[in-house]
């Protein structure tokens, strides 16, 4: 017997399709940020979309900090009618 392995993207399966063009933008973006502050021997940082801007934010700024979506914000809803799971 031959096993068939088959690579799957955990993230986009979880949310619910491939990845999109602004998808593959938006990693090209943050991950050509990422490598520049490498570049630079910048650390202790994360890159972040503000607007339409890049910009490094310390990681004293974010750890232990939650960004909560409100259950009745418009992105819920969306998500919602298109049939995307968000639990129980």
């Amino acid at each position: 017997m031959q096993l068939k392995i088959k690579n799957n993207i955990l993230g986009h399966i979880q949310r619910g399709g491939t990845p999109s063009a602004v998808d593959r933008l938006l990693a090209t973006q943050l991950g050509t940020a990422c490598v520049e502050m490498i570049n630079n021997e910048n650390y202790g940082v994360m890159m972040a979309i503000r607007g339409t801007k890049v910009e490094a934010v310390p990681l004293e700024e974010v750890i232990g900090k939650r960004k909560i979506i409100p259950l009745d914000h418009d992105w819920v809803e969306t998500a919602k009618n298109v049939g995307i799971s968000l639990g129980a």
